[in-house]
């Protein structure tokens, strides 16, 4: 039997600290550690906000940098495999259409068009509804590589999933909707 004060030592084990508490195994992560630091520095801050906000910033590091590594083997950025999805999701659009959907300024969507054009990835054409606009489409090329680049996508998106079960998977995706739901109403007040 481990005695009680064992069990409320501390183990550094190289990046992880894992706390023993009542002789079970609790892994501290990065949000821990630094919460609590906070609580010895500023114990009248609640940091307890920070497990969710922080982790989910700092799992947004990590998908980021999986995701750009999944494209750049297509030589895309997120950026610009956005751009190429929209389209093959929906067809023929707008630049302003566009830009709604990917959220950039008009300057930074005239940019990334431009490259893609350059590219031979998309292709711009007057706007059979509007003799003053343009539409912007994919070509053969475009076409062809986001395909393969949403395969790779889909791919990475399952890899980078944590090993969960189909429920709590499904509460984990509904509650992540209505935090983003409640995010997307705040930003247009």
């Amino acid at each position: 039997m481990i005695s009680n004060k064992l069990c409320e030592k501390y183990l550094h084990v190289k990046i992880l600290d894992v706390k023993i508490l009542g002789c079970s195994l609790n892994v501290m992560d990065i949000i821990d550690r630094m919460n609590e630091k906070w609580h010895e520095v500023r114990p009248d801050l609640d940091p307890g906000p920070l497990e969710v906000v922080g982790r989910v910033l700092v799992l947004a590091q990590y998908l980021e940098r999986s995701v750009n590594e999944a494209l750049a083997k297509h030589d895309l950025s997120l950026g610009q495999f956005d751009i190429l999805a929209t389209m093959r999701r929906r067809g023929k659009l707008t630049p302003t259409q566009l830009m709604e959907s990917v959220m950039l300024s008009s300057g930074g969507m005239t940019n990334r068009l431009d490259r893609l054009e350059e590219a031979g990835l998309i292709r711009r054409e007057a706007d059979p509804e509007d003799r003053r606009g343009v539409v912007v489409g994919l070509t053969r090329k475009g076409r062809e590589l986001i395909d393969h680049a949403t395969e790779s996508r889909f791919a990475e998106a399952k890899a980078s999933l944590p090993s969960l079960g189909a429920r709590e998977m499904r509460e984990l995706a509904g509650l992540l909707r209505t935090w983003l739901e409640q995010a997307e109403v705040k930003s247009q007040k």
